[in-house]
């Protein structure tokens, strides 16, 4: 118990004395900041942090669509990945399988992409020929 007021009463210090100012007067977590909570979060600490292995935060196809068009986009290319529309969603209970529809009459491959629903991880990405 007293290990656990220690860290929260460092955090809270840390993240206290730690966020700076910018020329827009905004706050920020500092770099040290952010390196101990990318440290804490590697070294598996599961200390308020709302993704767990239960619930969902990708609870929606369009949300769905929001996180990976981006990504797709970036790497295959917007028009590409808009020519492959509509977008055929699986839905199974913790994942999305996604991928790109083509015309009938259209030689090539299309995007496959595999998300869990938990945690927006991508277990899966590619694209066909």
């Amino acid at each position: 118990m007293n290990h656990i007021f220690l860290s929260l009463s460092f955090v809270f210090l840390l993240f206290n004395y730690s966020c700076g100012q910018d020329s827009k007067n905004r706050i920020s977590l500092s770099r040290e900041a952010a390196e101990y909570q990318l440290k804490e979060v590697l070294a598996n600490n599961k200390l308020h942090n709302i993704i767990n292995s239960k619930d969902k935060i990708i609870k929606n196809q369009e949300t769905l669509i929001s996180v990976i068009e981006p990504i797709l986009f970036d790497i295959y290319g917007k028009e590409n990945i808009e020519d492959q529309k509509p977008y055929r969603i699986n839905d199974f209970e913790n994942y999305y399988v996604v991928n790109g529809t083509l015309d009938k009459n259209y030689v090539g491959g299309t995007f496959l992409i595999i998300i869990d629903k938990r945690n927006a991880q991508i277990l899966k990405m590619t694209h066909g020929k």
